[in-house]
């Protein structure tokens, strides 16, 4: 029976949203177990979360916890790091140090330059660096990236995808009561993309993802619609890649009466795809001049599919499942690099830090072309 990998987290305390996401979708699968934490920068509140949690190892600080784990004999083998954008690439290179690998939110970090370094660390210490880009955890993401794969829709030519929200429809940051709002509306804690950094990277990389394309270059605009807000709430761009394929990607957090519409669309010579995160257990495929195919999670044969799928047909399964598969990749990947083997194939969909990277390329460009009036900017890449 393979052990249950020791995890630690950073950040993700009391009133965190996205730490209470990642507990429960590392614990989904029997993978990991949360042994330690610093889950505050307020000692106060860092005590009192892992109290709540029966977290025995509780840290005043991260520093000091990736000296102690890593020291220690029974030290966690990850940590998962759920701050603020601006801390990412510190904890994570001081994880690393300790030898421990890691899983991290998006954006991977505030610059190009801290990921690129931080995607050399973790090739440096040979240590399993995951990105929490959840979508391309659902099963039907997995399949249509697959069709794409097999040739099923033929070259493609046009992708389409869109993020639309409306939290931040009106000035929820002032007066401090909104702590999310709060320090993502700051360019000192979330870096200099806003809507951009926060969704328009998870539009980019599931537009990806699927498509097996990245756009060589790009022309785009981001704006702030709420008067005073300090970072944009809203993206579009237009994007042209290498095979002559043409794209648009637009992503809003000003979209009144917007969830989490995440929606892509790829179409090619031979046929169409659709997915839509808010009916994630559903693909359309529309072969060109024929009937539109409804396939859903459960019944698609697909390898990829299947090992993203935990239930039959018919019982939903969603975003946090989507979450936790991320999570059940990273364990078999850690796993099998202390074994000194190579990964199992179906895990080797884990979004990684080398996507990351590309996300802030994508990030670096589009701001370039906005700054410049919308102008057509490369995408540079190694």
């Amino acid at each position: 029976m393979t052990r249950r990998l020791r995890l630690g987290m950073v950040g993700g305390g009391e009133g965190a949203f996205i730490g209470a996401v990642h507990r429960i979708a590392a614990r989904l699968d029997d993978g990991f177990e949360l042994v330690a934490g610093a889950l505050s920068s307020d000692a106060a509140r860092a005590q009192a979360s892992a109290e709540a949690l029966g977290l025995a190892r509780s840290y005043d600080h991260w520093r000091e916890m990736a000296s102690v784990e890593g020291a220690r004999e029974d030290g966690i083998d990850a940590v998962a790091i759920v701050t603020p954008n601006h801390l990412h690439a510190p904890v994570a290179h001081a994880f690393m140090d300790a030898g421990i690998h890691v899983i991290c939110d998006k954006p991977l970090a505030v610059s190009l330059a801290e990921g690129e370094a931080l995607a050399q660390h973790a090739r440096d210490a040979n240590l399993v660096f995951a990105l929490t880009h959840t979508y391309s955890g659902y099963p039907l993401a997995r399949h249509a990236r697959e069709l794409v794969e097999a040739g099923e829709i033929g070259d493609v030519r046009i992708v389409q995808v869109e993020y639309a929200q409306d939290w931040l429809a009106n000035p929820v940051e002032r007066g401090g009561a909104n702590r999310q709002a709060t320090w993502r509306t700051d360019p000192a804690l979330a870096g200099p993309a806003g809507c951009l950094g926060d969704i328009g990277t998870h539009a980019y990389q599931l537009a990806a993802f699927v498509s097996a394309l990245v756009p060589e270059s790009l022309a785009a605009e981001v704006h702030t619609f709420v008067p005073g807000r300090r970072v944009d709430d809203h993206v579009q761009a237009m994007l042209r890649y290498a095979n002559g394929a043409r794209g648009m990607l637009w992503a809003s957090q000003v979209a009144s009466g917007a969830e989490n519409a995440l929606r892509l669309r790829v179409y090619g010579t031979k046929a169409g795809l659709a997915f839509d995160q808010e009916e994630p257990n559903l693909l359309w495929l529309t072969p060109q001049g024929g009937e539109a195919q409804r396939l859903t999670r459960g019944r698609v044969t697909g390898a990829a599919a299947l090992h993203a799928t935990r239930v039959p047909p018919g019982h939903p399964e969603g975003y946090l499942e989507a979450f936790a598969q991320l999570y059940r990749d990273a364990a078999a990947q850690i796993h099998a690099r202390e074994a000194g083997v190579a990964a199992p194939p179906e895990s080797r969909l884990l979004t990684t830090v080398d996507d990351g990277v590309e996300g802030l390329r994508f990030i670096e460009a589009v701001l370039a072309s906005s700054a410049a009036g919308g102008a057509w900017r490369s995408i540079v890449r190694p």
